[in-house]
């Protein structure tokens, strides 16, 4: 059952979960399993997390990786049908499978120390003190934007993959992909279906990986993710270790001159770029692949953060702060991750309030 956004001021709760996407679902679920006092707060118009937003051209058969959340499998899903579509039903027919409290649209804009060792988390709809709290924010909100000397005076169109409304807005455009990820390549290959030209420039050459990623090749790239917030560093997506997977479309881009890649360019003109060398491409459209930061500005007044820029986790511990957990930060971005994490997070909160409620101080 959902329930709206009108709440009273100042409730006292164990948990706070921010955010209900595959990782907030998960800590919601173990939440409920442990008995614990708890509420969802999202500030997404519906469910779906940031699936809801992907653009409609990435359809469920394109998506890599998508597992199921605990207790309830995604099955006789149609491969044709939009993600945001169909992940977005299943987590809607989660939520309410598991009466799973979420209340949306919630926006939260600080966490700061609360009394009497509470936390105090301002939103929109209200105030709740919690004793313990689970960030389930995730990147979709922080787009990673690139800056360039001469980028204010292009006089063409300039998107991020945030705002990508699929291919057929490009048609008979010039236009010009930044980026190495997985998202970039997906949008090259279906731009150059429509676009009068297509180019596709990257900081480093981009590395694909051909053959299986099994389970000790994902151990060991979680595990140089989980060393950067180990060490207070900014985290690293998963996949950003993991090399681009070498599929059939992948090859026929290659065979054909799509993903053929060119370095950054140096300069933005008004008409298009321009390389150290004196080179100049002239473009319509530049379309920045270039992914996102965690969305944590909203737990700015915790200090949590560390020299290094980033905040520092043991586990999905914050290590400044053993009230925070985060859930789908750094090694549980992935959304098997993402599962495994919201479970553990559930488990030490379980003990850290055992621990408040027998005297002992946390912290």
């Amino acid at each position: 059952m959902r329930r709206d956004a009108d709440v009273p001021v100042d409730v006292d709760v164990d948990v706070v979960v921010i955010g209900a996407g595959q990782a907030g679902l998960s800590s919601a679920y173990h939440l409920g399993r442990a008995g614990l006092d708890h509420v969802v707060l999202d500030h997404a118009p519906r469910p779906g997390g940031a699936w809801q937003f992907r653009w409609p051209s990435l359809t469920y058969g394109k998506v890599h990786g998508m597992h199921a959340l605990p207790g309830m499998e995604l099955t006789g899903a149609d491969p044709l049908r939009p993600s945001s579509q169909v992940i977005g039903e299943y987590f809607g027919a989660y939520e309410d499978r598991f009466d799973l409290r979420v209340r949306r649209p919630v926006d939260v804009s600080a966490v700061r120390e609360g009394d009497v060792g509470r936390l105090r988390v301002e939103t929109s709809a209200g105030v709740w003190s919690p004793r313990a709290l689970i960030n389930a924010t995730g990147t979709w909100d922080r787009p990673f934007w690139p800056r360039y000397p001469g980028q204010e005076t292009f006089r063409g169109r300039q998107l991020h993959t945030a705002n990508y409304p699929g291919p057929r807005e490009f048609a008979g455009a010039r236009v010009i992909v930044v980026g190495g990820g997985t998202s970039a390549v997906q949008h090259l290959l279906e731009i150059a279906e429509v676009a009068a030209e297509t180019t596709w420039v990257t900081r480093r050459p981009p590395v694909f990986r051909d053959g299986s990623f099994g389970e000790a090749e994902g151990r060991a790239a979680v595990a140089l993710v989980d060393d950067r917030v180990r060490r207070g560093l900014p985290p690293q997506s998963v996949v950003s270790v993991t090399g681009l997977p070498l599929n059939d479309a992948v090859r026929a881009g290659l065979a054909s001159g799509v993903l053929d890649r060119r370095p950054v360019f140096d300069r933005i003109t008004p008409t298009g770029v321009t390389w150290a060398d004196g080179s100049h491409m002239d473009a319509d459209v530049i379309l920045w692949a270039t992914g996102f930061r965690a969305a944590v500005d909203h737990l700015a007044p915790l200090r949590l953060r560390e020299p290094g820029g980033g905040i520092q986790i043991e586990g999905t511990r914050a290590v400044r702060d053993g009230r925070i957990h985060l859930v789908g930060y750094g090694p549980s971005a992935s959304t098997i991750g993402a599962n495994r994490a919201g479970g553990a997070a559930v488990r030490e909160i379980r003990r850290l309030l055992g621990r408040e409620a027998a005297g002992v101080p946390v912290g």
